[in-house]
């Protein structure tokens, strides 16, 4: 028989990617050097300290049965004692804080647990597909939240219509921003509270890159007067200690939020392995150390070469406060996808495009810092030999 794809995955945007994927396999294929500046995940292992733990919890036969719904006690009081020192915030472990399994599962199962089909979720964009993804799949009406650099790349909340905002029951925020490294302050958390708190919207603020910064420590929405009443906020382990591939974060805010989809995940997956909280136990208790320290010094480093390398060949390139991203305009009249095409073809660069994360990302290019010094240089050298109009 032919199996037809779902309404609801049919329903989501074209993957703009794949085309650039299959050309960098294909140039590999052709043994070109690729440098890859697409992906954004860290290059360097885990630290040691973490992985020593995780092979003492794997011995452990306690740590071989299903895991605990809401995630191990110790993990949950661990990263609520984070949190507290991180940014003063007094969180209940027991019922403001659930274990997921990544952010990418609390964040994309979070419209299944509190939207109704046909209410509208606010979405930003360039962003994450997987917001507009979750909200789709959820049969809600996405309503695209553009970020423009002549607003810090923040959304602009009162050109909402008031009709659209009152129909809404969820506004996505990630800050610091992937694609665009944009880092929100005080004043805009205010704003987004009061807009949430006239409208009854929940927030999701995926915070998932907050510990990834170069200066000044980005803050959590939570640290805002009231936003817990109306906030739920993803943590990841993922950037922070080089752990993409251990799936380990955690939800954190209002209570009913948070219980909502404790109880939806709890129909639907059986949480993580207990071995990998315990784990995770150990990375947060060293949130501060030297290790994770010298984490972000690395893509200081980097962010520098490329910035700096950039901007002596003429490029328009915000230095970025936070995430280990550097977004980029295209020079000229070039697009996103012509770009993009263009450092493959000619300086063996991967990019990814900026209207990938959505149509208000076209004039852009994002580069990931997930290779080293030499290798950012090197890619710098290669895009001063193309021609670019600039």
């Amino acid at each position: 028989m032919e199996v037809v794809q779902s309404k609801r995955l049919q329903s989501l945007p074209p993957y703009l990617f794949i085309e650039i994927d299959r050309k960098k396999r294909q140039a590999i294929a052709e043994g070109r050097d690729i440098i890859n500046l697409g992906v954004g995940e860290p290059d360097q292992p885990t630290p040691s300290f973490i992985v020593e733990a995780m092979r003492e919890a794997t011995g452990d036969p306690a740590n071989h049965r299903y895991p605990f719904d809401e995630g191990v006690p110790d993990f949950r009081q661990e990263a609520a004692k984070f949190l507290g020192a991180r940014f003063s915030l007094d969180i209940d472990p027991d019922n403001e804080l659930i274990t997921t399994i990544g952010s990418k599962d609390g964040i994309s199962h979070l419209p299944l647990a509190v939207v109704n089909p046909g209410e509208v979720v606010l979405v930003p964009q360039p962003g994450y597909p997987v917001y507009q993804a979750s909200a789709l799949f959820a049969g809600a009406e996405p309503y695209i939240m553009p970020l423009r650099e002549q607003n810090d790349y923040l959304p602009d909340l009162g050109a909402i219509p008031g009709k659209i905002a009152k129909r809404a029951a969820l506004m996505f925020l990630n800050y610091p921003n992937n694609p665009t490294a944009a880092v929100a302050d005080r004043a805009f958390y205010e704003e987004v509270v009061a807009f949430a708190r006239r409208y009854e919207i929940l927030v999701a603020s995926d915070a998932a890159y907050c510990e990834t910064y170069f200066d000044e420590r980005p803050m959590s929405m939570l640290e805002v007067a009231g936003a817990k009443e109306l906030t739920i906020e993803f943590h990841s382990l993922s950037k922070t200690f080089n752990m993409t591939g251990w799936r380990l974060g955690f939800a954190v805010g209002n209570a009913q939020a948070v219980g909502a989809l404790a109880r939806l995940k709890g129909n639907m997956d059986s949480g993580q392995f207990n071995a990998i909280q315990w784990a995770g136990v150990k990375a947060l208790a060293n949130w501060d150390s030297a290790e994770v320290r010298a984490i972000r010094d690395m893509y200081r480093q980097r962010r520098d070469v490329l910035v700096d390398g950039l901007t002596k060949l003429g490029w328009q390139v915000r230095r970025p406060q936070a995430t280990f991203y550097v977004w980029i305009k295209c020079p000229g009249k070039m697009g996103s996808m012509e770009l993009v095409e263009k450092l493959l073809d000619e300086a063996d660069v991967v990019s990814i495009p900026g209207n990938g994360f959505g149509s208000a990302g076209e004039g852009y290019v994002r580069a990931a810092l997930t290779v080293d010094v030499e290798r950012i240089g090197q890619a710098v050298e290669r895009i001063a030999k193309i021609r670019l109009e600039t």
